[in-house]
């Protein structure tokens, strides 16, 4: 018997989306996420422009790790003011405070300028990821899900493999400032999509005003900020035991404290006890934060193995990354067929169990090897984390009504991007300890390959650099069987599903 079938009494309400023309939203959606998903993967590609025109080197990775924190830091706000005050004033906020963001980059005058503007960007960016993909089951019934998700799959699928060339031909042919400004008119259509298109239903007026817990946001806000500062710039800006960082982890912690006194005091907490209290999302949170944990494998360190190992050049690397974004959304969107006769959990462990044994096959791979072995791997991998991912998600939007969809599916994203961060810190320590094992010295990923790179150095350091990536692997691979065990002795074998309304065409 599937999870499909309702396991608590309950209905979810009506879509706030029910009554607007929903290919339209869809359209609009579609293009919100592009925006998101494009930035980074455009941006990179201008980098040698931008410092050659602003400067500001030293600071130039503040461009990505500024958007990043306040898209994280925000998400669990925008969940809860989607709740109370509905999707679409969020969206509109989240997607006129992007294009804000992207207006003032274009017009940026130095490097510090430029990356305050990043920040606004992200403030709209984390407004943007969350709410989209709420709307993406407040649209569609149960049944129906898989095929947004699968949509909003491709998206990012498409954006990862045209993110670098549409940023390269931009800042090749054009000013670098363009990368900024071609987020105006794309934007702009999906604001207008959403504004004629997307009708909330009218809900019944609360007794008393809804209450927003401005004080936890802040505090949310300076907690995830201080404590992804000192993961993103711990081992790069300045040692991980010297004074600043240990001053930033002090402060963090002191800061969650902060949270936890706030949170339990508020009447309308940003992030609510029981998120944490039903093992169906707690048990999802935990298993994709070791999601983010795990990519950071094969998003951060395939490319320079396929360059500096197996000496590909840039093109030809980025295909071997690429792969996995193609048989991501193929698998999403069939997992249907799956959690349909096994359920929501088992149909995420068999793709994790999967995708664990891929991981720990990588370090088997023969040096220096060809190109096609790593490129099948990541195949592979991507149609696992299909079949692991989307279910979880579903399982999650459809264990909740639509006054907690919105907090429920940020809490999601937030711990997927907090250990994306967490894995990023840790897996660059992993790797530069190995390399400075095997070189007999203090060496770093970095300096290393950029040796490979002018030819100076020897066949041993690229064996040293196979052995960093596969150590990274390794710990991916760890990473993926906390996930399956998570999902076998936290999550409820049978997800519960509310009962739902059905929606106007």
């Amino acid at each position: 018997m599937g999870s499909t079938r309702p396991a608590i009494s309950g209905t979810d309400t009506a879509s706030p989306a029910a009554t607007g023309k929903r290919g339209a939203v869809v359209a609009a959606l579609m293009l919100s996420m592009a925006l998101a998903a494009l930035d980074s993967t455009i941006v990179s590609t201008a980098v040698p422009q931008i410092v050659g025109e602003l400067g500001g080197f030293s600071v130039f990775s503040w461009l990505f790790s500024g958007y990043l924190l306040a898209v994280t830091v925000t998400l669990p706000l925008y969940g809860k003011l989607s709740d109370t005050f509905g999707r679409k004033p969020v969206l509109i906020v989240g997607a006129a405070l992007f294009l804000l963001g992207s207006l003032l980059c274009a017009l940026a005058w130095n490097m510090g300028a430029l990356i305050a503007f990043r920040i606004v960007q992200g403030l709209g960016g984390g407004a943007l990821q969350g709410t989209v993909q709420t709307l993406a089951a407040d649209l569609y019934p149960l049944k129906e899900r898989p095929k947004i998700q699968a949509k909003l799959s491709t998206v990012w699928a498409l954006s990862a493999v045209a993110g670098p060339a549409v940023g390269g031909v931009l800042a090749g042919y054009t000013d670098w400032r363009w990368i900024f400004l071609v987020n105006l008119p794309v934007g702009g259509l999906a604001l207008w999509l959403i504004v004629r298109h997307l009708h909330e239903p009218q809900r019944k007026v609360p007794l008393a005003r809804p209450r927003v817990d401005w004080a936890g946001a802040l505090a949310v806000f300076a907690c995830g900020g201080v404590l992804l500062t000192a993961l993103v710039q711990g081992g790069v800006a300045w040692p991980w035991l010297s004074a600043p960082s240990l001053a930033l982890f002090g402060a963090g912690f002191a800061l969650v404290g902060l949270v936890v006194v706030i949170e339990r005091r508020a009447a309308e907490p940003i992030i609510p006890g029981w998120v944490w209290r039903r093992r169906t999302i707690a048990a999802v949170n935990l298993a994709l934060g070791a999601l983010g944990l795990l990519m950071v494998a094969p998003t951060v360190f395939l490319p320079m193995y396929a360059q500096s190992v197996l000496g590909l050049g840039p093109v030809a690397a980025g295909f071997v990354l690429s792969v996995w974004t193609l048989s991501w959304p193929v698998s999403a969107a069939l997992s249907q067929h799956v959690y349909r006769r096994i359920g929501f959990r088992d149909t995420a462990v068999v793709g994790i169990g999967a995708a664990a044994l891929i991981l720990f096959a990588f370090p088997l791979l023969p040096y220096p090897g060809e190109a096609w072995q790593p490129t099948l791997l990541m195949l592979f991998l991507g149609a696992a984390l299909g079949l692991f991912q989307l279910p979880l998600i579903i399982g999650v939007q459809s264990s909740v009504g639509w006054s907690e969809r919105g907090t429920a599916t940020a809490s999601i994203l937030f711990c997927r991007q907090t250990c994306q961060t967490v894995g990023a810190a840790v897996f660059g320590a992993v790797a530069n300890g190995v390399l400075a094992a095997r070189l007999g010295g203090a060496s770093d990923l970095d300096s290393v390959t950029n040796g490979l790179d002018t030819g100076t150095t020897a066949d041993a350091t690229r064996h040293a650099v196979a052995d960093a990536v596969h150590a990274v692997y390794l710990g991916a691979a760890c990473a993926a069987a906390l996930a399956f065990v998570i999902l076998l002795v936290v999550a409820p074998r049978r997800f519960p599903v509310l009962k739902e309304t059905p929606l106007d065409g």
